[in-house]
């Protein structure tokens, strides 16, 4: 039926018609399938990678447009939910995956009676919808609030290059497709209510050739201007308007302090009180001067003000806040610097976009405001500014400061980032990349407040410019290959 619309270079006019006719093409094309599968193996290897990176273990996932079900197989889902229009290609998945379920169904007209799931994958599909903002809107019954829509499609840059692949026989034919940019894709998902967590180009090469193709696709390809040639885009979203957001947390503030015994009283006099109820945890880091002693004396002194005191068991801010997030009973853990270089009243703010679900990892910025003269040194900006953009560039989300001390994020979010692998050959000295990475790798939304920085009034920088610097600039490196 198809091959009348593609000599003719026209589509049919309704959509029943439409979808009918998409259903009798993959039915063709499911006798088909594994023959290109096989030839083309490099290609759907290197997709089925970027979704295992995507999605955490144990999770349910719902593909759309499943096909004969490899992908999803390979996505190795605790459940796993295929949706296919083919009746053919639904019954071929089946047959090779009995421990997946599968459903014949068009995208337009899916309905799975309330079924939720924490990832839905669409790959490949956008080109084929007849109406993509019915698409999307029809996901959202298959969401929850913290549900990943995870979306790629090839770039039309590369359609003289498919075409020709098509007509060596190295490609099926296929007929008309969508012509969809990421902008058209941005604009649909934000009418039906969807946010864009992340977007990016990936896939530089889609065959698999050994030493090379892990290269050009794990590191060149993301590289800037280059990756406008990959052949697929890749977006990730999230649904908006799900979240519950009258009911109060509780919130732990956790502030390391090192040298920092004249700061300890003036802040806890400063914090505001957040959230249903608030402790207050100093993390104390093996001072030269007298922090211990006036940490326990000040929580002494505001008792009314659940202020609790620990010593940290090795070195560094990162080792700090382990500490004092292990120790915390809050939903929601903010990060706050005692040298008060970030003013304590700004926390409400933080409290407030993750409690309206406006953001899931909110991120301090000093860079939006006017800060004090000796606040920051020339130099610090200069690495402040290159590590925001290598780490906007590795995330896939744009970050303005990378080096801010106030963070704030939900306490199971944590739990989850702490199971992430950092490469421990290289240790963050602060947390803050980290945190980042972490945050980045389960697809969680981050948002930045700006805060305006002042300088110390008390006692000195536990930063060492270079040394700290050169350490960082590994992480990133370390994080660059892992992509």
């Amino acid at each position: 039926m198809w091959a009348r619309y593609v000599r003719s270079e026209s589509i049919p006019a309704s959509m029943d018609e439409y979808l009918n006719a998409w259903a009798e093409f993959f039915d063709h094309y499911a006798g088909e399938i594994e023959k290109w599968h096989r030839r083309n193996s490099g290609y759907h290897a290197a997709i089925a990678k970027i979704y295992r990176s995507h999605i955490s273990q144990g999770s349910r996932v719902l593909e759309v447009g499943s096909g004969n079900g490899d992908l999803l197989a390979a996505i190795r889902p605790d459940q796993g939910v295929g949706v296919d229009i083919s009746g053919e290609m639904t019954s071929l998945a089946t047959r090779k995956y009995p421990n997946l379920r599968f459903v014949t169904m068009s995208a337009e007209a899916l309905d799975l009676s309330g079924e939720q799931f924490d990832y839905i994958v669409l790959s490949d599909l956008l080109g084929y919808a007849y109406d993509i903002r019915l698409v999307f809107e029809r996901l959202r019954p298959a969401c929850h609030a913290r549900t990943r829509i995870i979306i790629n499609w090839y770039s039309r840059l590369w359609q003289p290059i498919l075409n020709l692949a098509e007509r060596l026989g190295l490609k099926y034919p296929q007929p008309i497709l969508n012509w969809t940019t990421v902008n058209d894709i941005f604009n649909l998902l934000q009418l039906a209510d969807f946010q864009v967590v992340l977007q990016r180009s990936q896939v530089l090469l889609p065959r698999q050739i050994p030493f090379l193709t892990p290269l050009i696709n794990g590191q060149v390809a993301g590289l800037p201007w280059i990756r406008h040639l990959c052949l697929t885009h890749w977006i990730v979203a999230r649904p908006m308007g799900l979240s519950a957001t009258s009911r109060l947390h509780r919130v732990s503030v956790i502030c390391p302090c090192r040298n920092e015994a004249g700061n300890i009283e003036k802040l806890v006099a400063r914090i505001p009180e957040v959230g249903a109820e608030m402790e207050l945890l100093f993390v104390e880091g093996h001072s030269k001067d007298d922090t211990l002693d006036e940490c326990y004396r000040v929580a002494k002194a505001h008792s009314h003000k659940n202020v609790r005191v620990y010593r940290q068991p090795g070195q560094g801010k990162a080792d700090a806040v382990r500490k004092g997030f292990s120790e915390a009973k809050g939903d929601i853990l903010i990060i706050l610097d005692t040298d008060l270089s970030v003013a304590p009243e700004d926390l409400p703010q933080f409290y407030e976009a993750l409690a309206s679900g406006k953001g899931e990892f909110v991120n301090g910025s000093r860079r939006v405001y006017a800060m004090d003269p000796g606040a920051m040194r020339f130099l610090n900006l200069l690495g402040n500014r290159l590590f925001a953009a290598l780490l906007s560039w590795l995330i896939g989300q744009p970050i303005k400061d990378a080096l801010c001390g106030t963070k704030a994020l939900w306490r199971s979010d944590f739990d989850r980032i702490s199971h992430y692998e950092m490469d421990h050959a290289v240790s963050d000295p602060f947390g803050d990349f980290e945190l980042l990475l972490g945050a980045a790798k389960l697809n969680l939304k981050i948002v930045e407040i700006p805060v305006r920085y002042r300088e110390r009034s008390y006692g000195n920088t536990n930063i060492s410019r270079f040394g700290d610097g050169w350490l960082l600039l590994r992480i990133v490196l370390a994080a660059a290959r892992r992509r």
